[in-house]
């Protein structure tokens, strides 16, 4: 599998940033993900939608894997997510074998993107800026939800 580079990976991250916002403008948690195929072919999109839909494991990689639909393998799809993923969505990564994870930012949140990479996940962290302040405004705006969110 080829090495993602980094305009591929900005490219891709705006599809997840995309469902962030939409996720916010419904009056939930801002992350948002994205599944693309080997070829590039986006699967899947989705936002997080435990607010929405009073579904603790509506996570944002939950809903983009769910909308890529049943594939016959994951090996060398991207999920790509604006939010390093927690463990839950970490072990969706490892369960079904998806081939590398895109994270927007790890500064409000350092999930499990280092355990995945420990087994084998490709991992590209970007640092973005947009994806940092859209969780920062969101964590002083809303913390009780935001704990809730990460289990805390």
């Amino acid at each position: 599998m080829e090495r993602i580079d980094q305009a591929q990976a900005r490219a891709w991250l705006a599809t997840a940033v995309a469902e962030a916002r939409s996720g916010l403008a419904e009056g939930g948690i801002p992350i948002g993900a994205a599944l693309y195929g080997a070829d590039g072919t986006l699967l899947g999109r989705g936002h997080n939608r435990r607010v929405q839909d009073g579904d603790p494991s509506m996570h944002a990689e939950t809903a983009a894997f769910r909308a890529a639909g049943r594939q016959r393998t994951y090996r060398g799809t991207t999920m790509v997510t604006t939010l390093s993923p927690c463990w839950y969505c970490s072990g969706l990564v490892r369960q079904f074998g998806i081939s590398r994870v895109v994270v927007g930012e790890a500064e409000t949140f350092h999930g499990g993107h280092d355990w995945l990479a420990e087994h084998g996940v490709e991992i590209l962290v970007l640092d973005d800026t947009e994806c940092t302040a859209l969780m920062r405004d969101f964590i002083k705006n809303s913390p009780a939800l935001w704990n809730e969110d990460i289990g805390e």
